[in-house]
């Protein structure tokens, strides 16, 4: 009886197989940390411009400003390296006025930085075409070339008095008449940032709010109100009856510790009525009015509105929050090609061990 002889693999066949398997191992780790990184939601990371000395001026001009009617400014006034500044009176400047001095170049040279800082900051989204109708959550916002807005834009800070909004914009900036930029949820005019290549023109009657940076000139026309700024960089500011304010940044009052303030123990005031209410109306509200809500309005919602930019009962849906991606595709194709490589060679190298054994 012939006997069978059995093949062994050699060891240059098992170290083959065991360096397949090492490689998909580490393949396989690899795509999989890629895989969690790929997935991580994208967050704001929009950061305070610093204005520097810029930041005293309500209105700051390369070549000239010039006013109609009677504009009234709560900041600074200034021009640099230009000289001329007409229209002061009528109008008044409650700041300091600056015409080409020491003082303008500063504010000028501090503009520069500022308009590069904003410049500078990775886009969390894009942006394109109008404006109007959106609610942007912070962060800032790219478009590639000009942008408008017909409307309403409502920046929601969701709580966070300490929320920026940075503007890039690629070209121009222009505001239809009676055109409004809302502020929601803590949202302040003082974290509202502009950076505007071309020039900007707010329309008759808006109601606007940031700092505007412009590259080269910024029109504000008849009956425009703005919180904040009109700095231009390189051309001119016109104003005509308008009011500029500049509300000072607030941040949150610290949350009092219950522990802080113990209220007094029941027991030391007992009496017939219903607990915690003194007058027989339903606890925890003495007026009537349902529990937590005195103004009769559905609870969670003191301004009327349905919890966004849609009114009750008017069949309008509430705007959409323009927010970042909530993945980097190109990382997670990469990943999951990795993680498929690595499990392929793994698998190879099972079936030849297999086979040769």
């Amino acid at each position: 009886m012939r006997s069978r002889k059995v093949q062994h693999s050699g060891p240059s066949t098992r170290s083959s197989s065991r360096l397949r398997a090492a490689v998909g191992a580490a393949l396989a780790l690899i795509g999989s940390i890629a895989l969690l990184f790929a997935t991580q939601p994208a967050s704001a990371i929009g950061t305070a411009v610093p204005l520097g000395t810029a930041a005293s001026y309500s209105v700051l001009g390369g070549q000239t400003v010039t006013n109609t009617g009677p504009s009234v400014l709560s900041g600074d006034l200034g021009v640099s390296p230009g000289s001329a500044i007409t229209g002061f009176p009528p109008g008044i400047a409650l700041g300091t006025t600056h015409a080409a001095d020491a003082q303008a170049l500063q504010a000028q040279s501090d503009l520069t930085i500022a308009y590069n800082d904003a410049a500078g900051q990775a886009p969390d989204s894009s942006i394109a075409g109008d404006l109007g109708g959106l609610t942007l959550t912070p962060g800032v916002y790219n478009a590639s070339s000009s942008i408008g807005l017909t409307g309403t834009l409502t920046l929601d800070a969701e709580g966070d008095p300490d929320a920026v909004f940075v503007f890039q914009v690629g070209s121009t900036l222009t505001t239809a008449s009676a055109s409004t930029v809302a502020l929601l949820n803590d949202a302040q005019a003082c974290n509202v940032f502009w950076q505007i290549g071309s020039s900007a023109t707010l329309g008759t009657g808006t109601t606007f709010v940031g700092t505007i940076m412009a590259l080269t000139s910024i029109s504000v026309t008849t009956g425009t109100t703005v919180d904040g700024r009109a700095l231009a960089r390189n051309g001119s500011v016109t104003l005509d009856t308008n009011v500029f304010t500049s509300s000072a940044c607030v941040t949150a009052p610290p949350t009092d510790n219950p522990t802080d303030n113990p209220t007094d123990n029941p027991t030391d005031n007992p009496t017939d009525t219903p607990p915690g209410d003194d007058d027989g109306t339903p606890p925890g509200d003495d007026d009537g009015t349902p529990p937590d809500d005195d103004d009769g309005t559905p609870p969670g919602d003191d301004d009327g509105i349905g919890g966004g930019g849609g009114s009750p009962g008017d069949g309008t849906p509430d705007t959409l929050a323009v927010t970042g991606p909530s993945v980097n595709a190109p990382l997670l194709v990469a990943a999951v090609v990795t993680i498929l490589l690595g499990a392929g060679l793994i698998t190879t190298s099972i079936r030849m061990h297999r086979t040769k054994t």
